[in-house]
C-alpha cells in the first residue's frame, strides 16, 4: 500500500490507554513522503466527529460528514494498522494543518 502525506486512511488505533483516541477511525497522514515511502512507521493525526473547538483541532467536511482533525493527538503508528485509503484533504485544510503544527512544535 502506497501512503502519501495528507491522505486519509482508516486506521486501527487500538489498544489505546486513558484519553487517547481509540478504535478504527479515519486518520490524516502528516509525515512527509520521505518517511512514508521508506520506513514502516507513519505519523498520523486521528479524526473524529465528536469534538470541541480547540486551537489544536481543525474542523472539516470529509466523506459528507462534519468532523475534526485532532492535532493534539498526533502519534506514530506502524503500517500494519492501516486498513484502507479513504481519500485526501483539500489544500485549505492542508494549510491549516501546517500552520497549527508549526505553532505547536516550532514557534
Amino acid at each position: 500500500m502506497v501512503i502519501n502525506q495528507y491522505e486519509v486512511f482508516l486506521i486501527n488505533l487500538d489498544p489505546a490507554i486513558g484519553h487517547e483516541i481509540k478504535k478504527s477511525r479515519p486518520c490524516l497522514v502528516i509525515s512527509p513522503n520521505e518517511i512514508n515511502h521508506n520506513i514502516d512507521t507513519i505519523i498520523i493525526a486521528p479524526m473524529t466527529t465528536n469534538s470541541r473547538n480547540y486551537p489544536t483541532r481543525i474542523k472539516l467536511n470529509f466523506e459528507g460528514k462534519e468532523g475534526w482533525v485532532v492535532l493534539d493527538q498526533i502519534r506514530t503508528v506502524d503500517k500494519i494498522r492501516f486498513i484502507k485509503k479513504l481519500g485526501k484533504i483539500d489544500i485549505n485544510i492542508i494549510k491549516k494543518v501546517k500552520k497549527i503544527i508549526k505553532e505547536m512544535l516550532v514557534d
